[in-house]
């Protein structure tokens, strides 16, 4: 059965979420997409011939509303968009720190809400979503939401009370690699390889070793110790990494990035 998805804001995380869910076979016809600057709406109608409107048309007769605006423009979002959104809507919030409660509270009451947490690997169909249903959504509400947005990579429902976690981990998470990223092409670097291959054997190192762990029933600890042989050259770099205290470095940065994000979702 067709539905109606209004996608409010046109930024980078927006644009993604509209190419992803047209590709997933949904007709353009019904999406509708928000962006207030003249040049980058005649932008996206080229590019996808997709109707471009204002917040509150944009959510007028919506089955299932996207907000993908930053976090402080979510609040005044919410009161231009109020009276326009039908009370069989779904209304789905990627704005990072925003509670159900603020969501609910701003909507006509028995609106379903869910929040969400995405990250930026969705940019090229590999994101992950952490997804939290409100007080009035449905089984098959919530349904619809991941089926969309597994267009652009996989989700999973936790608790409200662990967005935190997700957020450390997943959304948080895509810097921590590109990180780890930064020091082995450095250190290939020194160990004398130049830039761009050191940048090659990393890159696909690190997709070949995610989607080993990805798809492999192992434990993260037991695929690294099938790589590290006694006395090898890994059990090398683990010694040094164990000395320098790095696990724990990184375990606390995830328990400091969930804190923040706990902070930042007070009200």
């Amino acid at each position: 059965m067709s539905q109606r998805i209004a996608i409010l804001g046109a930024g980078v995380m927006g644009e993604t979420l509209l190419a992803a869910i047209l590709g997933q076979g949904h007709p353009v016809g019904d999406l509708v997409i928000s962006e207030k600057r003249d040049d980058r709406a005649a932008e996206l109608r080229e590019a996808y011939g997709v109707e471009v409107t204002g917040n509150a048309e944009a959510v007028t007769g919506a089955d299932t509303i996207l907000i993908v605006v930053k976090p402080q423009d979510v609040p005044s979002l919410l009161t231009e968009i109020a009276a326009k959104v039908d009370a069989s809507s779904t209304v789905v919030s990627l704005a990072a720190g925003i509670l159900i409660e603020t969501l609910e509270a701003a909507l006509p009451g028995g609106v379903a809400v869910v929040r969400a947490m995405p990250n930026t690997p969705a940019l090229v169909g590999e994101g992950m979503f952490g997804i939290s249903p409100g007080t009035s959504c449905s089984d098959d509400q919530l349904a619809t939401v991941s089926a969309l947005l597994e267009s652009g990579g996989k989700v999973v429902v936790v608790g409200e009370s662990q967005q935190d976690a997700v957020t450390a981990v997943s959304g948080s998470g895509p810097a921590y690699v590109f990180y780890l990223a930064e020091a082995m092409i450095a250190g290939g670097v020194e160990a004398g390889l130049d830039d761009a291959t050191a940048r090659t054997l990393t890159a696909q190192t690190l997709v070949g070793a995610a989607k080993l762990l990805a798809e492999s029933e192992e434990t993260a600890d037991e695929l690294r110790r099938r790589v590290t042989s006694p006395n090898g050259t890994t059990a090398a770099a683990i010694a040094t990494f164990d000395d320098n205290g790095v696990k724990d470095a990184l375990i606390a940065g995830v328990k400091a990035a969930a804190a923040r994000s706990a902070e930042l979702s007070k009200p």
